[in-house]
């Protein structure tokens, strides 16, 4: 594995281009991390996370606003996904967090994994939909137990789900949609006091990014089996100093050159106690090539930020010092990337190649 001259990519910041609306209940605790998406007629939409008072998230829908080929702003046009299903509410928590979505032309459907904040603490779910405004549920992911791992994903609370575009090949060789994702293995954000479970061969627990796979064939077949995943693999941990705490997936990978680009978060920093479970800690973006045959393997990776929270923007929020990436959409051949800012607002980077 190999660094950053091997990742020629940078990202450059542009601004922002959504705040929270004032008076807007939907919106009295942040804007943040959106997923995007062109509807059928080519216009591209921001789905930004919307928390309300008492931290209660939603999707919502905002058309992107252009000057010049260049996103600077959005005109909201309402919510597309609230915690209605039963599994997305708890006693004292609901949401439907964090959306990506990524574009899958040999479905033909727009596919969101979000995190469902019910009953058992954050756990993944997938929606699909043909225009971005109506979606259709399919429900909390499930994983195949792995008996040589003794590894059962469905314990485990996890977040940063995203798709890869079009297929590739699964471990077995078999034809696969993949996703990246990101378990957690501290199961007391489920039973207090349970503490941290690490799967046999797991001796890291900080969480790092895994990939799994189902079958095209079995999609095609039914749309619903997207959720049932079969064998999953460890893709990266934590490496350099940026990502000390912990690495997640970002917006949904791209094909590039050198294989499929991926830009991912990594949190540094120290978790204080008896505050809130983000305090202490910093988000920057990184950035990774994954194998264009096999994206289980990480043939280079930046062993600095391309990303760190710098303005006023990104170091002052609801949580300090994040930039967290969550998708890239290219316009007019260049290519942007948006991102929330300190749990409060959105921005947009543009996403260059170097020689």
């Amino acid at each position: 594995m190999r660094t950053d001259n091997l990742v020629p990519y940078t990202l450059t910041r542009l601004g922002v281009i959504m705040t929270p609306e004032e008076g807007n209940p939907l919106e009295a605790e942040g804007v943040l991390n959106p997923a995007t998406g062109h509807t059928p007629d080519g216009t591209l939409y921001l789905l930004p996370r919307l928390v309300a008072t008492g931290n209660v998230s939603r999707v919502g829908l905002a058309k992107v606003v252009l000057d010049g080929g260049v996103p600077v702003g959005v005109e909201r046009e309402g919510v597309v996904l609230a915690p209605d299903a039963g599994w997305e509410r708890g006693t004292g928590s609901a949401g439907t967090e964090d959306p990506r979505i990524t574009y899958i032309e040999a479905l033909g459907l727009h596919v969101m994994s979000y995190v469902a904040y019910g009953p058992l603490g954050p756990r993944p779910a997938l929606a699909v939909s043909e225009d971005l405004r109506e979606w259709r549920r399919l429900g909390p992911l499930h994983f195949v137990y792995q008996p040589e791992l003794d590894l059962d994903l469905n314990l485990f609370p996890n977040k940063d789900v995203v798709f890869f575009p079009e297929p590739v090949p699964g471990p077995d060789g078999v034809l696969s949609f993949a996703m990246l994702h990101r378990p957690m293995w501290d199961l007391g954000w489920v039973r207090d006091g349970e503490g941290v479970h690490l799967p046999a061969g797991v001796t890291d627990e900080r969480p790092g990014i895994w990939i799994s796979y189902v079958p095209v064939t079995d999609v095609l077949a039914d749309i619903a089996n997207l959720v049932n995943q079969h064998t999953s693999t460890l893709v990266a941990m934590p490496e350099f100093p940026f990502e000390e705490l912990k690495v997640g997936p970002g917006p949904a990978p791209i094909r590039v050159p050198e294989g499929w680009l991926l830009i991912h978060h990594g949190v540094r920093g120290m978790l204080v106690k008896g505050v809130d479970q983000q305090a202490g800690v910093n988000y920057a973006a990184g950035a990774m090539i994954l194998d264009a045959n096999d994206p289980s393997k990480v043939v280079a990776r930046t062993s600095e930020p391309i990303l760190a929270p710098e303005t006023a923007d990104e170091t002052s929020g609801i949580v300090p010092n994040v930039v967290f990436p969550t998708a890239i959409e290219e316009i007019d051949g260049v290519r942007y990337v948006f991102y929330g800012m300190a749990d409060s607002k959105i921005g947009v980077a543009r996403l260059d190649r170097v020689a």
